[in-house]
C-alpha cells in the first residue's frame, strides 16, 4: 500500500488533516483537494488510486465531481459527506460513488475502507487480465473489454482503429494477413479506400507499441504478402 495515493477532497481543513494524518500512518500519499475545480485537476494531473470525495464543495459540487472522474476512470471513490440522508446516499452511488460514510467519521474505519476497496479493485483488475478477451504476449498485454493496451506494464493509447488492428492480429498469431484483408476487417464494409491505409496504420502501431520501430518485435513484414503477429514474440 505505500506506494497507493490517494485524492482527498474537502473544503474543511481539518478534514483534511484528519484524513492526511490518518492516511499517511498506513503508509499512502495524500493529495488534498479544496475545491470541486482542484479536485478534477489534481485527479488528472497525480492519477490517485482512490477518491474520498465530499459532497458539499465549492465551485463544483461532490456529485459533479464524482460523474465527471467515473466518465474517465473506474478508481474507487468513497464519498464522506455530513448529507447523510437517503436520497444523498442513492444519488452518490449513481453518480459513481462505490461506498458512502457519513461525518462524524471514524478514521480508522475509514482507513479500512480504502484498504477494502483497493483490495477489490486488485482482484478485478487481476480477474479482468486473466479473461478470454485478454491476450499478454511477451510483455504486451491487450485487454478488448476495457480497450486497453500496457507494453512492458506502461499503459499506451490507441485510437479505435488501431485497437482493432493490434487485437485482430494478436488473436492470430503467426497468420499472415494481405493489406487488402486488413484493410477489409479494419474499416467499414463499404469503405472503397486504399490499401496505403493500412501501411500508414502499421507503421503508426509500431512507433507507439515497439522499442524499435525499424526492428519490429510483434507486427512483421511479410515482404509481398502483407503483415503477421511474430510467432517468435509468443511465450
Amino acid at each position: 500500500m505505500a506506494s497507493k495515493k490517494i485524492l482527498a477532497v474537502d473544503d474543511e481543513p481539518d478534514i483534511i488533516k484528519i484524513i492526511t494524518h490518518r492516511m499517511s500512518k498506513e503508509g499512502f500519499e495524500v493529495i488534498p483537494a479544496a475545491d470541486g475545480e482542484e479536485a478534477l485537476n489534481r485527479f488528472r494531473q497525480e492519477k490517485p488510486d482512490v477518491v474520498i470525495l465530499d459532497l458539499m464543495l465549492p465551485k463544483v459540487d461532490g456529485f459533479e465531481v464524482c460523474r465527471l472522474i467515473r466518465e474517465e476512470s473506474s478508481i474507487p471513490i468513497i464519498i464522506l459527506s455530513a448529507r447523510g440522508d437517503e436520497l444523498d446516499r442513492i444519488l452518490g452511488f449513481r453518480m459513481g460513488g462505490d461506498d458512502y460514510l457519513t461525518k462524524p467519521f471514524s478514521p480508522s474505519e475509514l482507513a479500512l475502507r480504502v484498504q477494502a476497496m483497493l483490495r477489490r479493485n486488485t482482484t478485478r483488475r487481476d480477474a479482468a487480465e486473466d479473461s478470454p478477451d485478454t491476450i499478454r504476449i511477451n510483455g504486451l498485454f491487450i485487454d478488448r473489454r476495457r480497450h486497453l493496451v500496457k507494453v512492458e506494464g506502461t499503459e499506451v493509447q490507441l485510437t479505435p482503429k488501431e485497437f482493432k488492428l493490434l487485437w485482430l492480429m494478436a488473436s492470430r498469431p503467426d497468420y499472415v494477413f494481405t493489406r487488402e484483408q486488413l484493410l477489409d476487417q479494419i474499416w467499414d464494409s463499404d469503405y472503397m479506400g486504399d490499401a496505403d491505409n493500412v501501411t500508414v496504420m502499421v507503421s503508426r502501431l509500431r512507433e507507439k507499441i515497439e522499442m524499435d520501430p525499424a526492428n519490429p518485435k510483434y507486427i512483421k513484414t511479410v515482404w509481398g504478402v502483407g503483415y503477421k503477429f511474430g510467432a517468435d514474440t509468443l511465450n
